[in-house]
Parts: structure tokens; sequence; C-alpha cells
């Protein structure tokens, strides 16, 4: 039985100072003895000598130096995991807040994991359908990829998310596919619209959702994704699935890192956030990937809100280095009510070009995406240039350009978060904006494609 310590000896704020331990370890999880028998969490935080720095899970209210007693479990934050984790929701810390039965686990795993060693990956190249155009499209997900949204306050992000969890999809094949949705530092309203909008449609069944809400404590944000990517590694990796893993608000949590850093009040770095930030961040983002010998996979895709629209923050910057491209939302577009309002052009997806082509989406994609990029950078240059001078100062053909720049945003990018495209329809709502361009403007795609797809007057 573990030992319980009566020597707590300071408490402030979310750390708890208490001292003589025998055999506390870094990360060990620990439990909090009220005078009343109540029970609360904490986590080892530090260890000095026999001093243990401890983070507590839930309010430091009600705990008495002199009554309250500690004793520690010997092992870490785990989360009991079984197939039966599908259909259910729970907290950040993986206890169920939907009125279910407990789960009966197959076994514990370790909430802290471990980031995929390189060498024993697979090449993500698998094409995963989202239904989302400018997605598919233009910057297309990769099996194994990840692939951030970069949002910013006041823009349609949860929405966004809801779709890609809804839609998401790996074609041509009847595997197994679930998503493992994490909501970080959320208000109520937000992850009630998220239990409500997997139960409308359905997509509950094969979604895993983890809600931690804003007003819960830091250490259990720092948590959350952590136990998402818990539960999408066994799912993963033990029963052979592919999983899309959604995390949002990446910003929320790295703020509760930066809560436990000040706490602890260790040394900042750039904006108050603490210097191993970076590898922090790449130990959850390099959870996600293909696993040699391994059938299932892990895709992700990381939601963060950009403080003050600002992509060099160290948040959206230091994702930017660890993961493979980035989707960027505008603020123009949503004024211009088109919605979901991705940014293209500044938008990447470094592993576009490995799941694209014949036999994974269609022969024709590659040279419609290029063309696609091509035309809509003239059409807004051209029309920048025509807010200037004037629309007789520009060209005709530069005219049409501006046209097709004003039909790509309206037709292409523009398709509400309950319009769910297939590649194919996507291919062909390209192939019809195309088709207003000259046909010797088309210089990015071989003539086989212009004459079997182009619809438009020589």
């Amino acid at each position: 039985m573990a030992k319980e310590y009566r020597t707590i000896d300071e408490v402030a704020g979310p750390l708890m100072l208490v001292r003589d331990v025998e055999h506390a370890s870094y990360n060990e999880l620990g439990e909090i003895i009220l005078s009343n028998g109540k029970k609360r969490l904490c986590k080892v935080l530090e260890i000095d000598g026999s001093n243990a720095l401890v983070q507590l899970f839930e309010s430091s209210a009600g705990i008495n130096l002199e009554n309250s007693r500690v004793k520690f479990l010997g092992h870490g934050i785990e989360l009991g995991v079984s197939r039966d984790l599908l259909g259910r929701v729970f907290d950040g810390m993986g206890r169920p807040i939907d009125n279910g039965p407990e789960i009966l686990p197959d076994k514990k795993m370790p909430a802290d994991g471990v980031a995929m060693n390189p060498a024993s990956r697979n090449y993500p190249e698998e094409f995963v359908q989202t239904g989302i155009s400018a997605i598919d499209g233009l910057n297309t997900l990769v099996r194994g990829q990840k692939l951030p949204i970069f949002s910013a306050s006041g823009l349609p992000h949860a929405n966004l998310a809801a779709q890609i969890a809804r839609q998401a999809k790996v074609l041509g094949k009847s595997e197994n596919f679930a998503v493992v949705f994490a909501a970080i530092g959320i208000t109520f309203e937000e992850a009630n619209f998220f239990i409500e909008d997997f139960k409308k449609n359905g997509s509950l069944e094969r979604t895993v959702l983890f809600i931690n809400l804003a007003n819960d404590p830091a250490i259990e944000r720092i948590a959350t994704p952590r136990m998402a990517l818990t539960a999408a590694e066994y799912l993963a990796f033990d029963l052979n699935m592919h999983v899309l893993v959604i995390l949002t608000d990446i910003t929320n949590y790295a703020d509760a890192l930066r809560e436990v850093s000040a706490a602890k009040r260790e040394i900042p770095s750039r904006r108050g956030y603490p210097g191993y930030m970076y590898t922090d961040l790449a130990s959850l983002y390099e959870r996600a990937g293909r696993l040699k010998g391994k059938d299932g996979s892990i895709t992700m895709i990381p939601i963060l809100t950009m403080p003050e629209d600002d992509k060099t923050h160290p948040i959206p910057d230091l994702t930017g280095y660890i993961t493979e491209g980035q989707i960027i939302l505008s603020r123009e577009l949503y004024r211009k009510d088109i919605v979901p309002p991705i940014d293209v052009l500044p938008s990447l997806s470094r592993l576009k070009d490995k799941g694209i082509g014949e036999n994974k989406t269609r022969a024709d994609h590659s040279g419609v995406m290029n063309q696609l990029f091509s035309a809509y950078a003239i059409g807004k240059d051209a029309k920048e240039l025509m807010t200037i001078l004037g629309e007789d100062a520009i060209s005709e053909v530069d005219r049409i350009y501006v046209k097709f720049a004003d039909e790509f945003e309206k037709k292409y990018l523009s398709q509400g978060f309950y319009t769910d495209r297939s590649i194919q329809e996507t291919l062909e709502v390209g192939w019809e904006l195309l088709s207003l361009l000259p046909k010797s403007e088309l210089k990015r795609i071989d003539y086989e494609f212009i004459d079997k797809y182009y619809k438009g007057s020589d």
C-alpha cells in the first residue's frame, strides 16, 4: 500500500510542496486526501532531494496543511483504453462526462507516450478526403501528416474543425476510420456545439471526444492532448484503425504551459513562454504518423488562434517548424462571407504532391491545382491594379483574371460548413472555373487533360 505523507509544507496557487518524500519521481501521479475524506489528484513537477513540488489538478481550496495527506501512486497519468472509447465523451483527464458507464479497459497506457522514431516511420502518401475543396484540391491532406490550421480570434475555426471531423474519410478502401477530437480550454457553449454537432449527424459513433473547459485547471489542459493522442495510438496501432486527431486550441495549451512555467518561477523565453515550448509541442506533434509493420495511422490537424493575427508569434512560428505545412484562415475572406475562409495562397501542404495523381485522386489533379493557384494569384494582382488605376487601365486578359478570382472565391472556396464535396466534384468545379480562361492561358496542364475536361471556347 502506498505510503501517506502528512508533510505538506506550503501551498502557493496551483503548486504544493511536500517534504520528506521517499522514492517519488518526476511526472508521478499523486492523491491528496482532505480532512473530510475527499480526494484530489496532483502530479509531481520537480524533485529536490526529499522534497517534492506537485501541481494540483483542482483548486487548492480546503487543503489544510496539518490534516491533509498525500500519497504517490507509483505511475504517471494513464488512460484505460478499449474499443468502447468510440462514441464516448471524456473530460481532459479521461473521465466520462456523457452519463455513460466507466470504460472497462483492455489495458492502461501512459498518457505521456513517446514521439515516433524517424527510422521506424513509413512515408505519408495516401490521400485523406476532408470534403473541403480548398484543402482537398489545393492543400491536400495525406495520411500520417501533421497539417495545422492557423486561425485568429473571431474566425470560425470551431465550425471548420467540426466539418473536418464529420466529413473526413479514406477513399477506395473499406478501412476502419476514427476521429479523436480534443477541445482544449474552450467555453461550455463551444463544448456543447461540438457534442451536439457530432450527435446530430451521427459521426459520434466513430469519434472519441476529450473536452477541457476554460475554467478547468491548467495542468488538466496540458494533459488533454496527451490523453487524446494516447487514445489515438491505441486505436491506430492496437486496433489497426486510421485515426484523424484534431486538437483545438493549441494556443490555450501553450498558455497553460506558460502559466505552469511561471508558477515554477522558470526563466521565461519569447513572450513569456518557457524556453522548452518547442520541445514540448514536438512531443505532441511527433506522435502522429505511420509506423512500419503497422496497418493503422495517425493523421493530425492541430488548430491554433494566432494572437493579434501574428504569424510570427511563438506558437504558430514553432508549430510551423515542426509540422508539414499550414492552412491559414483569412479575416478578409470571412468579411466577404466566404466560408470556410481559407486563404489558399499562403497556405501550404508540404506533402500534397505525395497524395494526389492517378490511382490516388485523379491524373489531372496536379495540373489543375497548379493552374488554379497561378490563375488566382494573377487575378488578385490584377484586381489590386484595377483598384488603383481603374478598369480601363488593365488589359482584356487581366479583366478575365479578375472575374476568375471573384468566381473562384464564390464557387470554389465558399462551399459552407455543411457541403461535403468528393475529390471528383472538387476537380469538376476547378475545371468549370478554368474554363473561364482562354485555352492559351492554361500553361500548367497537359494537353490531354485540356482536351478531355476543358469546357470553354477556344
